[in-house]
């Protein structure tokens, strides 16, 4: 099975949650292939209750299963590094600290292993204690080439830039996107995304140059009676995707 995300013309690749495994399914076919569907592992008691669902969505969807924290939460790193040991999946979310865990366990370099790192309210500058401790610690504020030479370090591929609050930290995103672009890293722009912002969002990390762009709609496209992600949404941003390369 592919390990690694199917990306609209090699550069773009939708991240949306999956209430379910037929909604995972409908979502992976309206983004045409071009999505990663996270599945949280907060919402499993035991490692083994989420390895035998997690593999009924891997089956569904041609492996493009996104292991999820679950709204970032640090206290569920160690469990995103088992699950993905065992399930190989083509994309892995994880706090800054648990990256290098994650490749370990992985065994390969093919699997999308973002780091999260958080906006510190001054451009240039990311906050890269995001673990189960450091994240109760001051914070850790480095540059962003910093972050991302940590990061290759520990074996990720992708700055996860979290909580964006959609374009609330503007001016900070497009120094990350440069960054990303001359330091040849991926990018994954999450946090208060939705149908408004979502195009310009992406064709800011597009224009930068950035290689690789996996950016996270969640709970703005989510019908709220269902908990299902809405495909119809899916569809429209999959076409904003297209928008954005022209």
């Amino acid at each position: 099975m592919k390990k690694t995300p199917n990306y609209l013309e090699d550069r773009l690749c939708l991240n949306v949650l999956a209430n379910s495994v037929e909604n995972a399914k409908a979502c992976y076919e309206a983004a045409q292939g071009h999505a990663v569907l996270g599945v949280l592992s907060k919402n499993y008691a035991t490692d083994e209750a989420a390895i035998e669902d997690m593999k009924r969505y891997i089956a569904a969807t041609d492996n493009a299963l996104s292991v999820g924290l679950g709204a970032g939460d640090p206290n569920q790193s160690a469990m995103v590094a088992r699950l993905s040991e065992v399930l190989q999946p083509q994309h892995v979310n994880q706090v800054f600290t648990g990256v290098g865990a994650s490749r370990a366990l992985l065994g390969q370099n093919d699997t999308i292993i973002n780091g999260l790192v958080s906006p510190t309210g001054t451009v240039g500058m990311v906050n890269l204690a995001t673990g189960p401790l450091s994240s109760q610690a001051p914070a850790g504020i480095v540059p962003i080439e910093t972050a991302i030479a940590l990061l290759k370090d520990m074996g990720g591929s992708s700055i996860k830039f979290f909580n964006m609050k959609g374009l609330t930290h503007l001016e900070e995103y497009k120094a990350v996107a440069t960054a990303c672009a001359e330091n040849d890293f991926y990018l994954e722009p999450t946090g208060g995304i939705d149908l408004e912002n979502f195009q310009e969002i992406v064709q800011i990390a597009v224009d930068a140059g950035v290689k690789k762009i996996i950016p996270h709609v969640y709970s703005s496209i989510i019908d709220k009676t269902t908990g299902d992600t809405n495909v119809e949404d899916v569809k429209t941003l999959h076409a904003m995707m297209a928008e954005t390369l022209k």
